[in-house]
């Protein structure tokens, strides 16, 4: 779910635009804008050009939770099934959004285990902006449990993950490392799963972090794909708890 508070940011309707258009238009027309003319994010809480426009990324609040936030490109990048994010060079908008998993710990005064917190990007069917987003939060309590409990049958290959996620069936890989800067999950699910390079607008990805068995840190990626006769709308938010309740456990 995304709310955009279109109350506080009105600039899509100023504009003449869809609603769809709406997150573009807050990063284009004012976190950008504003950072570029007077050093200031709003109202993005960060705005990161230092590899260029093309190449950059916000952070922004969402206003739904109270520990929700979103990365976002400061290029004109529509969603999962964009091509520009398997091309050469691309940026891996995963590990960024990794690395901001701190502004998460900032808003509850505390450290978060890895396996606390989740990254989601939604299907086109899932979504409702035109302009990829990733979700950082932290993960359902239940869905930390299951992956817990499945840590032995995940392996560094897409398969069937055993038990269903809100009640949606996932393929899940494991990958080893403190961070994602060698493994772009775009990319693992574009060379990993038949079909999905061609068909990536009807995925999601999520990634979960991880800390195994043998006490290295690593994640489990989960994908699921869009089954519309079922109601699967391929949506990996739905794996993400946006009050944070595993905090309390």
């Amino acid at each position: 779910m995304l709310l955009l508070g279109i109350g506080v940011y009105p600039i899509w309707a100023a504009a003449g635009q869809a609603a769809s258009d709406a997150l573009w238009n807050i990063v284009h027309n004012l976190c950008v804008a504003n950072e570029e003319k007077q050093g200031q994010p709003d109202p993005c809480v960060l705005v990161d050009l230092r590899n260029g426009e093309q190449k950059g990324y916000v952070l922004l609040k969402d206003l739904f939770g109270a520990t929700q936030f979103l990365l976002i490109p400061t290029a004109r990048v529509t969603g999962i099934e964009s091509p520009l994010l398997l091309a050469p060079g691309a940026p891996n908008y995963f590990a960024s959004a990794w690395r901001l998993r701190t502004y998460v710990d900032g808003v509850l005064h505390k450290t978060l285990p890895r396996d606390d917190i989740a990254l989601a990007i939604n299907s086109v069917s899932g979504r409702t902006q035109n302009q990829l987003h990733i979700h950082i939060d932290c993960v359902r309590s239940d869905v930390h449990r299951i992956l817990l409990a499945q840590e032995a049958a995940i392996g560094a290959r897409w398969a069937p993950l055993g038990v269903p996620l809100a009640r949606h069936h996932y393929l899940a890989m494991r990958v080893e490392g403190d961070q994602l800067d060698a493994a772009n999950p775009f990319k693992l699910l574009a060379d990993g799963v038949p079909g999905a390079r061609e068909d990536m607008g009807h995925h999601t990805l999520v990634v979960v972090g991880a800390i195994f068995s043998d006490d290295h840190p690593g994640f489990i990626i989960l994908d699921d794909q869009a089954v519309p006769a079922t109601g699967d709308r391929a949506s990996g938010e739905e794996l993400q708890d946006h009050s944070c309740a595993i905090t309390q456990s």
